[in-house]
């Protein structure tokens, strides 16, 4: 059984406030904040105990997580948690340039505590069933620490070497992914165009060369796959805009090493335009729309 730890989790929304109901699930103790008092509220209905401030979230926590927007409000929070015991396990939770999870990781451990850096993949839904995948960077002693506890709220650990290499990881698969939506998408735009039904295209491509998740776990067209977000007027399971931030990601990442990424770039650009229309808050798979009226 694993042993119950004290955690302080800073950033409990969409994402965050079903990982920490997981661990409280988990028999950890889970004390959190949010900035936004909805936020807070759901979480406290969990079982979370919510303090007033991120310092009090932290103060007797021999583990420290946090799910945040960017990498600006993950390297402040580093700066300010100073009131976490001596020696604690920060896991930073939040999709974030590489660059930003070194120097958090450097904040930590010059503070006294120990770094892992565990971006996850499998969006709300992953969160609230707690089947994410975290991928994590880390050494040796604190990646076997923090495993049990991000297994707690996923269904896969995965040590992805030293510090910055989960983000690493992270923005890479996300590339794929948000490349593939886009391939996917312009399929099913030009099958349609040719007389295809969607349903002829989906039993061809999903048992054929043309397989992949884009396709056949979040099916950017009505009817195929009952579950995806196009059944649901594109409610976000993945909203746009965070796939355009982490395209942006990415596409900084490759523009630094001097990586043509030709694709990834142009997915970026599609993402962040769609997302800047006021689409963001739809689920990424909604880029068939704009593809659509791009040929129309």
């Amino acid at each position: 059984m694993t042993a119950t730890r004290s955690i302080g989790f800073i950033g409990l929304g969409t994402m965050g406030g079903p990982m920490a109901a997981n661990l409280v699930r988990a028999g950890h103790r889970v004390t959190g904040y949010d900035l936004a008092a909805p936020a807070r509220e759901q979480a406290a209905a969990q079982g979370v105990m919510i303090a007033v401030s991120a310092a009090e979230a932290v103060g007797d926590a021999d583990v420290v997580l946090t799910m945040l927007p960017t990498g600006r409000h993950v390297l402040d929070s580093y700066g300010e948690l100073t009131e976490a015991a001596s020696g604690a396990l920060f896991i930073d939770c939040s999709t974030i340039a590489v660059g930003d999870a070194r120097v958090a990781a450097d904040l930590a451990r010059v503070a006294g505590h120990r770094a892992v850096d565990a971006p996850v993949s499998g969006g709300v839904a992953g969160a609230e069933a707690a089947s994410l995948t975290f991928m994590v960077g880390a050494d040796d002693t604190d990646f076997a620490e923090a495993e049990p506890v991000l297994a707690a709220m996923g269904r896969r650990v995965v040590h992805c070497g030293a510090s910055g290499a989960g983000q690493a990881a992270k923005i890479c698969n996300n590339m794929i992914l948000g490349v593939s939506m886009i391939a996917v998408s312009e399929a099913f735009v030009l099958g349609e165009s040719l007389g295809l039904s969607h349903q002829v295209l989906y039993d061809v491509a999903s048992t054929a060369s043309g397989q992949c998740w884009a396709l056949t776990g979040n099916c950017p067209v009505p009817g195929p796959v009952p579950t995806s977000p196009a059944n649901r007027d594109y409610a976000a399971g993945f909203a746009a805009a965070l796939m355009a931030k982490d395209l942006g990601l990415a596409a900084d990442a490759a523009a630094a090493s001097a990586v043509p990424a030709e694709l990834g770039r142009r997915a970026s650009e599609l993402f962040a335009a769609f997302a800047q229309d006021g689409a963001g808050g739809l689920d990424f798979s909604a880029i068939i729309t704009t593809l659509r009226k791009d040929t129309a």
